[in-house]
């Protein structure tokens, strides 16, 4: 059995995107206002839309950095949870992050599923969905990130195994993060 997840981005907004972080039954567990135009991503994920309780907080160790790392925080213990690096020249061609621990050690790699497919998402964006494995240094499969077919409405599945040894709002943040930056390459 493993955990399900939905990420959802809203339709329209302007000045910021919405997210919208549901469970398998499609209960809200938390909300995300990611402002446009910030030099320094800075991504705070709430529990619902008043933005009253903070539960994440992952911030870009660099100002628009192309192989940018990202700590994510426990807000609520002010505890790091992990980081997350894109590889930025081998993420040209298919998307690569490496997952870290709270001491910046790898523990994982998120990579797009395969290099053919992700070659031709780069010239047919919105028509072939995303889907990314988060795999352990054993290669083991700890989560799958899949994103729906729906050329107007973002949804990405995030599917989580029970046997994850990583934090479960670790790999939130990291699909989180898939959709945010991958929202801002299009």
């Amino acid at each position: 059995m493993s955990a399900e997840y939905t990420i959802r981005r809203q339709l329209f907004a302007v000045l910021h995107t919405n997210f919208f972080l549901e469970d398998a039954q499609g209960k809200q567990i938390g909300y995300c206002r990611q402002k446009a135009f910030k030099l320094k991503e800075d991504i705070r994920i709430f529990t619902d839309e008043s933005m009253q309780d903070e539960r994440i907080a992952i911030k870009a160790r660099n100002i628009i950095d192309f192989g940018a790392a990202y700590d994510v925080h426990d807000s609520r213990t002010n505890k790091k949870l992990g980081a997350l690096k894109r590889k930025g020249w081998a993420s040209m061609l298919r998307d690569t992050w490496i997952v870290m621990d709270e001491y910046d050690n790898e523990v994982g790699k998120i990579e797009e599923d395969s290099p053919t497919m992700a070659l031709l998402r780069r010239f047919l964006s919105n028509l072939i969905p995303q889907s990314f494995h988060l795999v352990d240094d054993s290669g083991e499969e700890l989560a799958k990130f899949q994103q729906n077919f729906n050329p107007f409405l973002y949804r990405l599945k995030v599917t989580v195994e029970d046997d994850c040894h990583l934090p479960a709002m670790l790999v939130l943040s990291a699909g989180l993060l898939l959709a945010a930056v991958e929202g801002r390459q299009k």
